[in-house]
Order: C-alpha cells, then sequence, then structure tokens
C-alpha cells in the first residue's frame, strides 16, 4: 500500500420513497407478494406507454440540491439496453448524455478534516426485478423472477475518481446515506436493497498521475462490507501488478459470506447497451421556481447540525455523531435540550436510556412512547431535586411502558425526593447506631466505609433522600463522634 495508490469512484443507487412507480401507479412498497406489484407497464407488455412521476423527480432534484448540483433545466431519457431474465423489456429507461444533476459533490470528515468528493453526474432512472436463487433449486439450477421491482424509481449517483483509500469510500458512503435519510428521500436500508453500491477500483504507482486498469466490484450491502471488499480487491491488484501480471478489466462479486471476491463477467462499456433517446418520454424541463421552491424546503443537512451541535450545545464529537445518526433522533435530542436548558445531560439520556429501549422494542424514536417533551420534565424533575437521579431510572421504565408524563409518575407513587434536612438527620442518626463497627472504621480513618452508610440512609428512605445531603449530614454528624 505504501507504493502503491488507489483511485475509488463509487455509483450508488438509492431506491425513492414515492407511493407509486417512476412510470406508472403499482405500489413500491417493500416485501410483497412476489409479482403481485406489477401492470402491463412495469411488466414491459406491447403497447404500452410510460408516464413520468413528479414525485421522483422532485427527490432528484432535492439531492442535487443538497449535493451542490447543477439541475439541468432540460434533461432527457434513454433505452440502456442489456438481456437479463428479470428485466422484461429488454431495456431499462435510464439517463445517459443529458442528466437531470450533475458536477455537483458530497463533503464528509475523514480523520479530523474534510474531504470533498465530485459527483459526476446524479441521474433518475428505473429499478429492475430481482432473480432470486432459492437453495431448494439448486441441485435443479433453477432461478424464480420476483418482478415487484420493476419501475421502482431509482437515482444513480456517479462520483468522480476522487476517493483514495476503502476507509474513505465507506465514509463518503456513510454520509451520502445520512443525506438521503436527512432529505427524506430514501430510507438507505443496505439490507433490502433501497441504497445499492457498485465500485470502481484501480491502483497506480504512488506519485503517478496515469490511471490504471480498472475493476467493478458489486454485491455489497453494508457500509463494512463495502469498506472490507475494497481492501480485498487493492490488495489482490496490488499482488497482480507485483507478480508482473495485468490486471483484467472485468465485473467481481463481493460474497460476504465467504469474505471473497469472484469474477462475473467482462467490464461493458457505455456503447454495449447501445443507448438511444426513449421515444415514448418528452424531453424533461425543469422551471427555476419549482427549483427554488424545491431549495427552500431543504433540511439541515447532516454534517452541517454536527458541527452546529459541537458548536452550539458544547457536547462530545462523539456523542454528537451518535445524536444526529438520524434526523428524527438529532430532532429530538434538540427538543430535549432546548426545554431543560441542559444539553449534556440530555444527549446522555438520549444516548443512553433512549437509544436502548428503541434498541430492546426494534422501534424508531417516531414509535417512542417517551415523548421529546415528557423526557425533557424527567430531567427537570431531576435538576430541581425533585427526584434523584436512581428514582429517575424507574420513573423512565414506566414511562415507557404507559406513556404517562413523569410528574404524574412520581405523584401517583409517592417519589418525591426527601430534601427536609430534619426527616434527613433523623435517619442519619439511626444509622449510625445500628451500625457502630463501620463508624469505628470510618474514624479510624477508612473513608470509603461513607459510601456504605450513603447507602444504608438511601435504602432506609427507598432511594428518596437527596444524596448530597445525606451525604453532607453523615460527615456532619461523624464529625461530632470521639
Amino acid at each position: 500500500m505504501v507504493n502503491y495508490e488507489p483511485i475509488i469512484g463509487l455509483e450508488v443507487h438509492a431506491q425513492l420513497l414515492t407511493d407509486s412507480k417512476i412510470f406508472c401507479r403499482c405500489k413500491t412498497k417493500f416485501g410483497g407478494e412476489p409479482n403481485s406489484q406489477v401492470c402491463p407497464v412495469c411488466l414491459g407488455l406491447p403497447g404500452v406507454l410510460p408516464v413520468l412521476n413528479k414525485r421522483a423527480v422532485e427527490f432528484a432534484v432535492r439531492l442535487g440540491l443538497a449535493t451542490n448540483c447543477h439541475i439541468a433545466p432540460h434533461s432527457i431519457f434513454a433505452r440502456k439496453n442489456y438481456f437479463y431474465p428479470d428485466l422484461p423489456k429488454g431495456y431499462q429507461i435510464s439517463q445517459f448524455e443529458e442528466p437531470l444533476c450533475a458536477e455537483g459533490y458530497v463533503e464528509f470528515e475523514v480523520d479530523g478534516k474534510i474531504k470533498r468528493v465530485g459527483l459526476i453526474r446524479i441521474h433518475l432512472e428505473e429499478d429492475a426485478g430481482k432473480s432470486v436463487h432459492a437453495e431448494e433449486y439448486v441441485e435443479e439450477n433453477e432461478t424464480l423472477v420476483d418482478l415487484n421491482r420493476c419501475g421502482v424509481p431509482l437515482i444513480e449517483i456517479v462520483s468522480k475518481p476522487d476517493i483514495r483509500s476503502p476507509k474513505e469510500a465507506a465514509l463518503y458512503l456513510a454520509q451520502l446515506r445520512q443525506i438521503v435519510q436527512y432529505l427524506e428521500i430514501c430510507d438507505g436500508n443496505m439490507e433490502q436493497g433501497s441504497l445499492r453500491c457498485d465500485a470502481n477500483i484501480s491502483v497506480r504507482p504512488a506519485g503517478s498521475s496515469k490511471f490504471g486498469v480498472k475493476t467493478e466490484l458489486k454485491n455489497m450491502n453494508t457500509i463494512r462490507g463495502v469498506e472490507k471488499a475494497m481492501e480485498l480487491e487493492v490488495s489482490r491488484q496490488i499482488e497482480t501488478l507485483e507478480a508482473g501480471r495485468v490486471v483484467a478489466q472485468e465485473t467481481l462479486l463481493w460474497d460476504a459470506n465467504k469474505n471473497e471476491i469472484v469474477s462475473m463477467r467482462s467490464k461493458e462499456y457505455s456503447h454495449d447497451y447501445r443507448y438511444f433517446p426513449e421515444p415514448d418520454l418528452v424531453p424533461l424541463q425543469v422551471e427555476s421556481d419549482w427549483i427554488d421552491e424545491i431549495r427552500r424546503g431543504l433540511p439541515e443537512l447532516p454534517l452541517a447540525r454536527k458541527q452546529r451541535f459541537i458548536k452550539q450545545y458544547g457536547i462530545p464529537e462523539h456523542d454528537v455523531q451518535v445524536l444526529i445518526d438520524n434526523r428524527d433522533l438529532a430532532d429530538y435530542f434538540e427538543q430535549v435540550a432546548q426545554n431543560t436548558g441542559d444539553a449534556k445531560t440530555s444527549s446522555n439520556w438520549v444516548r443512553g436510556e433512549v437509544l436502548r429501549i428503541l434498541k430492546e422494542q426494534q422501534i424508531d424514536i417516531k414509535a417512542s412512547a417517551v415523548s421529546a417533551a415528557n423526557l425533557a420534565e424527567l430531567i427537570k424533575l431531576i435538576n430541581n431535586g425533585t427526584i434523584s437521579g436512581k428514582i429517575a431510572k424507574s420513573v423512565f421504565e414506566e414511562m415507557r411502558k404507559t406513556g404517562k408524563s413523569p410528574d404524574a409518575i412520581v405523584e401517583q407513587k409517592g417519589l418525591k425526593q426527601i430534601t427536609d434536612s430534619g426527616e434527613i438527620e433523623s435517619q442519619v442518626k439511626q444509622v449510625l447506631a445500628d451500625n457502630p463497627e463501620e463508624v469505628k472504621k470510618y474514624l479510624s480513618g477508612k473513608e470509603q466505609v461513607l459510601g456504605f452508610l450513603v447507602g444504608q440512609v438511601m435504602k432506609a428512605t427507598r432511594g428518596k433522600a437527596n444524596p448530597k445531603l445525606v451525604n453532607e449530614m453523615l460527615r456532619k454528624e461523624l464529625a461530632k463522634l470521639p
């Protein structure tokens, strides 16, 4: 790796969260019965005509603006011709010579520095179906085809070869995934195929300006898988060159189960697809007023939000990275922090208890029974001394089970913290009287015994005594003893 430099460009396909497909009214919902969400248009039957989905265009423009692209006022669709069993028309409607978005960039952090990767284009196209290689048919060499995915709207994001390591590629993909999720145009689920990544990889001697022979790597369905597969391919190409052999230009598949790369076919060129303008669709015209309207609706994007959270709330970068993982969680945290005025405690609760229950229940933050307003009220009860941090944990559990407010739970269960010095003093004296041996140990210099005595007072008050007052009162009473 010291003597060679990887050159990497990514082609990322994102399924758009439209209700219907790009050229017909069929539903796009994942997980339907095979071949149940199809019609003559997406089945490619003779005599049908496609009608472009405006929402899909809007989503593509939204990403183009978010990634600093030029939005073309005039673009055209083309037919990309190739044969595959799950492509019933024998061609895919895509964009080629005149894409909707071009010449943008994505910025992300690498080792504390901002890295910029240029984008060649973002274009619209339709998805193909899915070939299912069911295990029960392996011996018979049969493949099943599900055409539900045919016609689902896609955007393809093609980067420039600006990526210089598998780590950078993984970070770029993670940032792009966050962006489409923040824009609410794609759910980013790589395991379900909503976000798919192909990589063009070559290596060249360090210091050289000439590109090497590239291979295309497919079938990577996790961000970690992307990084691992690229590491293997970069190493393979370097070993090939070091052995005096030539790297073949081919398409490769990543097998995550076996952790290996296998050859699929020789690499295609654009002329292999025999592109020509789609005769059934008129050129796409996008008005500048509509672009401006979409631009005004863009949310704050992940990198900008991360930088603002660090500056505005003064919380560590690692904590912020967890909080901005998705837009809904970041919104939730911000509501809690603004209501409490205590960003650090708000961050601790969101990253701790809130994320714990989301993981346990396998739900997202929108489905949580603990609203941002109620969590903020709970934190306020801790900060103003109404309940202790320990009691707050039990209150939180009740909140997530019932959806009730913390005030109501504290009142119903009588959980208010004891702050009356007279009552605490009485309990402290009783504990000291009941534990003469521990008192002797403390007076002989064993300071750690104080923790045990504090625990006994808290136990006697069922955890409701103010721990700070208990500590102070114990020290005060112990200081009076000979």
